[in-house]
């Protein structure tokens, strides 16, 4: 919801009372499936219960490298390819890139976008809701997708890889589980300007290896989540009653 106290002190009451429904369902929660070791540690913490890991689908036959769908600045821009809510931080890099002055594509809407405008240089450019066939040739032709913000799984950075496109990441959440330090991307520690700016640069002065981004990709795809559901579903309905 962001840091209006506003917004926050209107909407305490209501999740106090979530709090409080959410603890009594799950109590009536036969398995748990989490869709990262992320959450499964959340699981465990706040409900004290194990969980299966069945990582979403993400759509690699369609997610692909082709060097024949191209951008006309292809390799000579950055990529955030995001909802614009506050969550997201996708301040951040605007911030970080309005200081840096390479060009920043971001694909995306949201509640931010006017006051994002307002904070980005000419070297940020907001691209709106974008389909998906210019997503993709977006991800294809990017120097760096960026990925400011904490997420439980995080499908953006493993579509982006699929791609052969490697990932500047923030190293918490869903990312450390999709993105290889060094051979697909690179982390930075803490959501900083300056931490930003160094992943950055370190990731521009590699010499990246597309095929092997895509082979990290490649484990995410649609056949291991109907065959890691199916058999979270048959270890459920063998569960004693």
């Amino acid at each position: 919801f962001g840091a209006n106290p506003l917004k926050k002190a209107a909407i305490a009451p209501l999740l106090k009372r979530l709090h409080a429904w959410d603890l009594a369902a799950s109590e009536r929660v036969t398995r748990f499936v989490a869709l990262s070791r992320h959450v499964q540690a959340r699981i465990k913490a706040f409900y004290g219960r194990e969980s299966d890991l069945v990582y979403p689908p993400v759509d690699t036959r369609y997610f692909t490298p082709d060097p024949s769908d191209t951008e006309p600045d292809a390799g000579k821009y950055d990529l955030i390819v995001s909802a614009l809510v506050p969550y997201k931080r996708v301040e951040l890099a605007v911030r970080a890139y309005t200081r840096l002055g390479y060009p920043l594509k971001i694909a995306g809407a949201g509640t931010e976008q006017a006051r994002l405008r307002r904070l980005a240089g000419r070297n940020v450019r907001f691209l709106g809701r974008v389909e998906d066939a210019r997503v993709r040739r977006l991800y294809r032709n990017c120097r760096l997708l960026v990925f400011p913000g904490e997420e439980d799984f995080g499908l953006v950075p493993v579509e982006a890889q699929a791609c052969g496109r490697p990932v500047v990441a923030f190293a918490r959440g869903g990312a450390l589980e999709t993105v290889a330090a060094g051979k697909t991307g690179v982390f930075f520690p803490r959501q900083t300007e300056a931490d930003l700016l160094a992943a950055v640069e370190e990731g521009a002065a590699i010499a990246w290896d597309p095929a092997a981004i895509r082979a990290q990709a490649e484990p995410f795809g649609e056949a291991r989540f109907l065959s890691g559901l199916a058999e979270s579903l048959v270890r459920c309905m063998d569960e004693p009653s």
